[in-house]
C-alpha cells in the first residue's frame, strides 16, 4: 500500500520537482497538488492523504492558519517546506508548536548528488510522517506537581544534563526544558535541524523557558541554568578545561547521516563528563545517539529514554533502549521530574574525576 500524498505550494515549479520526487519513491505517489490552501481542503476531503506537505508561506489563507484548523478539526501527518529566511524559520518553528510533524527546507533546482540527497531526506521525513502520532492540537499542559529540588547549589554546577532528540523533538524539548528551574545543571542538546533554524530555534526557547536557552558558538564556559543547542551546520561535543565543562563546535563529516548529530554530543559526554551526566533521549526517527548513549552509561551515566506512546516517532529511543542504554523509560511529561528526581538524590560533589 503505497502513502498517499498531498503537495500544497503556489509554485508551479516547485510541485512539479516534489511530485517527481514523491513518484521516483516505489512506496509513494502524490494522489494531488495544490497551489493554495482553499483547494486543498477540498482535496484532502477527496483523496484522504496519509501525508500532507504544506508551504509555510500561502496566498488566499495564510499556511499557519490552515494548520491551525486542520490540526483542531482534521489531525494528520503534515510536513512543512520553508524558505531559508529567518521569517521562513520563525513561521516554521510555530508551525512544529501547532502540530506539523517535520520540515524540510524548499528544494534547490539542480541536478546531480546535491538533489539526490534531497530527495532522499524529503521521502525518509514522509516515511516518518505516514507513521507519526498526530493529535488534536491543545493548550501546552502547566506542571501542578512540585519537581524535586536539587540539593545544594553544588548540584547544579557538577551535573550536566545531556539531550538528543530529531522528528517531534522541537516540541518534546520544549516541554522538558518549560519544567527546568532556572539553577538547574548546563544542558546541551543536540536537535537535528538545518542551518539557519537552530537560532530561531532557541530564541524561541529562551521566551518561553525559566533558563537561558541559546545557539552554542563554541568555546563556551557550560552554567548552570543554561542550555546550549547545536548549531544546524556542526556537530556539538562536551569538552573540559580545568575544573570548567566547555562547549565544543566542529564542522566535520556528518555521522549517522547527521550533522549535528546525537551520538557525536553522547560520546563526548561519556568522556568528558562520565557519571556526572545524565542523558535523555526523545522522539525521533532513525538510529542516531543510542550507540553514544550507551558510551554514556558504561562511562556511568544516567540515562532516560521517552516512551513510545508520547513519542511523535519511535525511533531513536527505541534504538537506545533495544541495546540496553536506556536505565529507565517514561513519557515525556514524567522526564522532567524523573531527570530532577535523580540529580536532587545524586547530588555530591563528584566532579573530581
Amino acid at each position: 500500500m503505497k502513502t498517499k500524498v498531498l503537495i500544497v505550494d503556489d509554485s508551479a515549479l516547485i510541485r512539479s520537482v516534489m511530485s517527481e520526487i514523491v513518484n521516483s519513491q516505489a512506496d509513494m505517489e502524490v494522489v494531488a497538488t495544490a497551489p493554495d490552501p482553499l483547494v486543498a481542503r477540498e482535496l484532502i476531503k477527496k483523496h484522504n492523504p496519509d501525508v500532507l506537505t504544506l508551504d509555510v508561506e500561502m496566498p488566499k489563507m495564510d499556511g499557519l492558519d490552515f494548520l491551525e484548523k486542520l490540526m483542531r478539526l482534521r489531525p494528520m501527518p503534515v510536513l512543512m517546506v520553508s524558505s531559508l529566511t529567518e521569517r521562513g524559520s520563525e513561521i516554521t518553528m510555530r508551525a512544529l508548536e501547532l502540530g506539523a510533524v517535520d520540515f524540510v527546507t524548499k528544494p534547490k533546482i539542480s541536478i546531480g548528488s546535491g538533489m539526490r540527497e534531497y530527495t532522499e531526506l524529503i521521502t525518509d521525513k514522509i516515511r516518518a510522517a505516514a507513521r507519526a502520532r498526530v493529535k488534536r492540537t491543545v493548550a501546552s499542559p502547566v506542571a501542578t506537581t512540585a519537581l524535586p529540588q536539587l540539593r545544594s547549589p553544588l548540584t547544579s554546577s557538577e551535573k550536566l544534563i545531556i539531550i538528543g532528540a530529531s522528528t517531534g523533538g522541537t516540541e518534546a524539548i520544549r516541554e522538558f526544558l518549560m519544567q527546568m528551574p532556572s539553577d538547574c545543571p548546563g544542558i546541551l542538546i543536540a536537535q537535528h535541524m538545518p542551518e539557519g533554524f537552530t537560532t530561531s530555534f532557541a530564541r524561541r526557547l529562551d521566551s518561553l523557558c525559566k533558563i537561558t536557552v541559546c545557539e552554542a558558538a563554541g568555546n563556551e564556559r557550560v552554567l548552570p541554568g543554561h542550555a546550549y543547542i547545536a548549531p544546524g551546520h556542526s556537530h556539538l561535543l562536551l569538552a573540559r578545561s580545568g575544573a570548567n565543562y566547555m562547549t565544543r563546535i566542529e564542522q566535520t563529516d556528518p555521522v549517522n547521516r547527521h550533522r549535528p548529530s546525537v551520538d557525536v554530543l553522547f560520546r563526548s559526554a561519556a568522556s568528558a563528563a562520565g557519571k556526572n551526566a545524565v542523558g535523555v533521549i526523545l522522539t525521533g526517527m532513525g538510529k542516531d545517539g543510542a550507540a553514544g548513549m550507551l558510551e554514556m552509561k558504561n562511562a556511568g551515566a544516567q540515562n532516560f529514554a521517552q516512551d513510545e506512546a508520547s513519542c511523535v516517532v519511535f525511533g531513536m529511543p527505541r534504538e537506545a533502549i533495544a541495546i540496553g542504554a536506556a536505565h529507565e523509560v517514561a513519557p515525556l511529561t514524567a522526564l522532567p521530574g524523573l531527570v530532577l528526581g535523580h540529580l536532587a538524590a545524586h547530588g555530591g560533589r563528584a566532579l573530581r574525576v
